[in-house]
């Protein structure tokens, strides 16, 4: 696919939410789902199991589906993140921004966790402290009181407005900042952002070079 039909398909999929990609090839799976159905449905002995119209779900990518996803930035991202504290223990943990049902989840496995995040969290789960805030200065929290501390690909997205924070093309940069000034001696923060050649993609995030991090995290 040429770099310009790239980006307009690109651009299409994520503006309008459709993606004629993958309506294509569930399409194209709709014959094996029929073909499937028919098998089931006159094997004789259902086992209980009568398909009723009315509980049928189509489910039309799986069929050559790998059995999971152990590949990817944000997986690798999140076992270091967590084996690194795994391995410190520390007697508390905060997090800006992170995924919870990924690096998060990892945590609590094995000690509660405090984390901060503009967006709401809709569920409870037991172990997990979570304070709706905008994180970008951590007003609430004193100057070197914290021994752990991640953000997970979460500073990339601060002041772009995708989360319902106000815009502020600075954000990324106070956050930053506030990471030191909270972070104890001998303290660890654990990091991530997207690097590259720097830009931003707005709304969605910013990717930064590796040296503009380093600079900005002089203290540590």
């Amino acid at each position: 696919m040429k770099a310009p039909i790239k980006s307009t398909y690109r651009l299409m999929r994520k503006v309008s939410g459709f993606d004629p990609v993958i309506a294509l090839r569930r399409a194209r799976s709709l014959p094996r789902f029929l073909r499937d159905l028919a098998r089931y449905d006159s094997a004789g002995d259902n086992w209980g199991f009568r398909i009723r119209v009315a509980d049928l779900h189509p489910v039309l990518a799986d069929f050559d589906a790998n059995a999971g996803e152990a590949s990817g930035h944000y997986f690798y991202q999140d076992l270091w993140a967590a084996r690194k504290i795994f391995a410190r223990r520390p007697n508390r943990h905060i997090d800006v921004g992170s995924r919870i049902d990924g690096f998060i989840a990892h945590l609590l496995a094995f000690m509660p966790v405090t984390v901060l995040d503009v967006r709401p969290l809709g569920s409870s789960v037991l172990g997990l402290t979570f304070v709706r805030e905008d994180a970008t200065d951590l007003a609430g929290i004193s100057d070197e009181s914290v021994d752990s501390l991640s953000s997970l690909h979460a500073v990339e997205h601060f002041g772009l407005g995708r989360y319902g924070d106000p815009v502020d093309p600075g954000a990324w940069y106070r956050a930053l900042q506030a990471f030191q000034r909270v972070l104890a001696n001998d303290g660890r923060l654990y990091l991530s952002v997207p690097v590259g050649r720097e830009r931003v993609c707005f709304n969605a995030h910013r990717v930064f070079s590796p040296m503009r991090i380093r600079d900005c995290l002089k203290a540590l």
